[in-house]
């Protein structure tokens, strides 16, 4: 489990162009971390939707957002496209990051296995959480009003 105050567990993940990105590449920035289950599905589209349609907030806050989930960088491609989502997402299809932050759920719908949690950790400029969600049910979204606060808190 992760805790407020901890150093945030680096991590090296493909984003939609196959690059590889680590956590630690955001050092100096504040970043908001987003786990979500699946691209293409109802909440979680509503919910980078919502990140996309105020990027503004996140950029002033000097904050990076990285979305996360273990969908293929081919399909979190064909995502990102098709919502027109203006933040980096990444590939955890291996589920590394997913474990380190101890945010996957046993079993999902339909007895599928290895499905990360809607989870939200906000992480400073010296890689420090300072803000932790993880939601048990996928149907319920962070508190971004408190993510925002956080973030008002760190500048």
């Amino acid at each position: 489990m992760i805790n407020i105050g901890q150093e945030a567990p680096n991590f090296s993940l493909p984003d939609t162009e196959k690059k590889v990105k680590q956590l630690s590449d955001f050092r100096g920035k504040n970043v908001v971390v987003l786990f979500f289950p699946f691209a293409f599905t109802g909440v979680c589209t509503a919910e980078l939707c919502a990140t996309r349609d105020d990027i503004a907030t996140y950029n002033n806050a000097n904050a990076e957002v990285l979305a996360i989930s273990v969908d293929s960088p081919f399909t979190l491609a064909k995502f990102k496209e098709e919502q027109q989502l203006n933040f980096t997402l990444l590939s955890d299809f291996n589920k590394t990051a997913s474990k380190e932050y101890d945010v996957l759920y046993e079993s999902f719908s339909v007895g599928l296995l290895g499905v990360s949690k809607r989870s939200a950790f906000v992480i400073n400029k010296d890689g420090i959480v300072k803000y932790a969600q993880v939601l048990e049910s996928a149907g319920d979204l962070p508190n971004f009003e408190a993510i925002k606060n956080c973030l008002k808190e760190l500048n």
